[in-house]
């Protein structure tokens, strides 16, 4: 039987109310040089003495090996197991703009790169324009690429370098393999179905991607645009279905805000900061809702970077918000991460994050340190990422017994 389920009849409307604090990509690996991991390297005291307050442990987001996408590690943490509820990063760029996804439509996330004569990828993020650059040109695309078919298309920014690509139309499927190569010094791949009902998609696709070529071959850098996490819209279950859960969500970034409507949270307006993030959360707390999710993206972006040093400084200023959390003194405070994204790696890992559940109820152990090795000798061992909403609704006193 799958554990969620059991989660589900047990749920109840009583309980306390469960605060989510996400620190994207917050797991690492060692810098020979710096040290240790970014986690060991940053100076966070406020994380640490609430190590010592919570239950600690690991979280293996997908399964061993596994290197999950954010999208994955979130639906894992909220409790949808990701390997039986996958869902495409265009459905989520869509949401998270707050696009009119209907369903059936089929979406995916779009990275304007830049490739050379040749026609090889030099840089896969276009050297991260600007968000207004992104909607000149989504703006140019609009106008001057047209598809033949008995449907429409829709090109949107979403921000900086992504956008995101949406076809509306009958005889759709959104199996298709992504054109993004996810390296550079190759030429972007080719629109393929998987499935027979996806061939008029792929044909779709190869169209819009022709036309575009000549339509940016004038700009110095977005010149090209690569594609990746066709899916076609199909709504989920929502939080408050499943687990009688009202959330909330504080994030800037349109993915986390996708991943959160998908799951039938409210959204609040995009805060605009890391301390204008911490304050929204302090601002909406109340009986309002008993699940509030806020987010961190920079742990993952520097890290992405290869910013070993960018990703500490991110880490500390958490660490230095973190008494506003605390202060609100929630049944139980969860902190964690979707994935790890070490810097070394330069790239989301197959590694497990840390955790923590602090909560009246916690049962304490010996980690003093809020890091990855610490964490391994947690209470809580290493669990499956899916395991962690049961924890946080018991923790929250939101589960009933199970059996006489």
């Amino acid at each position: 039987m799958d554990i969620s389920t059991v989660w589900e009849d047990l749920a109840w409307d009583n309980g306390g109310k469960i605060i989510y604090l996400i620190l994207d990509g917050a797991g690492g690996l060692p810098d020979s040089e710096k040290g240790g991991t970014e986690l060991q390297v940053a100076q966070t005291p406020n994380l640490d003495r609430l190590a010592q307050d919570s239950s600690c442990g690991l979280l293996e987001m997908v399964g061993p090996g596994i290197t999950p996408g954010s999208g994955p590690g979130h639906l894992a943490l909220f409790g949808y197991d990701p390997l039986r509820c996958p869902v495409g990063r265009g459905i989520l760029s869509a949401l998270g703009i707050d696009f009119d996804l209907q369903k059936n439509d089929i979406a995916a996330r779009v990275n304007f790169a830049t490739c050379d004569r040749n026609g090889k990828v030099t840089d896969r993020r276009a050297g991260r324009i600007n968000t207004n650059t992104n909607q000149r040109l989504c703006q140019k695309i609009k106008e001057k690429v047209t598809l033949d078919f008995d449907g429409e298309y829709f090109f949107e920014t979403v921000s900086e370098h992504r956008a995101v690509f949406i076809l509306r139309g009958s005889g759709l499927g959104g199996n298709l393999l992504d054109t993004d190569p996810q390296t550079t010094g190759t030429t972007p791949l080719e629109p393929q179905a998987q499935s027979q009902d996806s061939q008029k998609t792929a044909t779709l696709v190869r169209s819009f991607i022709e036309q575009l070529k000549q339509v940016l071959a004038d700009e110095d850098s977005a010149n090209m645009i690569l594609m990746r996490g066709f899916e076609r819209y199909q709504p989920f279950r929502s939080l408050a279905d499943r687990f009688k859960l009202k959330g909330v969500c504080v994030a800037d970034y349109p993915m986390y805000r996708g991943v959160s409507r998908l799951l039938g949270m409210d959204i609040l307006p995009r805060p605009g900061g890391m301390k204008q993030r911490f304050q929204a959360l302090q601002s909406c707390y109340g009986d309002d809702y008993n699940l509030y999710f806020l987010h961190v993206k920079h742990s993952d972006s520097k890290g992405e970077d290869r910013n070993f040093d960018g990703k500490v400084s991110i880490l500390e200023e958490v660490d230095r918000l973190l008494p506003q959390v605390r202060a609100l003194n929630p049944d139980a405070l969860v902190v964690s991460a979707d994935h790890s994204t070490p810097a070394v790696m330069e790239g989301h890992s197959w590694h497990p994050v840390p955790v923590m559940i602090q909560g009246k109820f916690a049962r304490g152990d010996e980690v003093a340190t809020f890091d990855e090795y610490s964490c391994l000798r947690g209470s809580l061992g290493t669990r499956a990422g899916v395991d962690l909403m049961g924890l946080a609704l018991a923790h929250a006193g939101r589960l009933r017994k199970y059996g006489a």
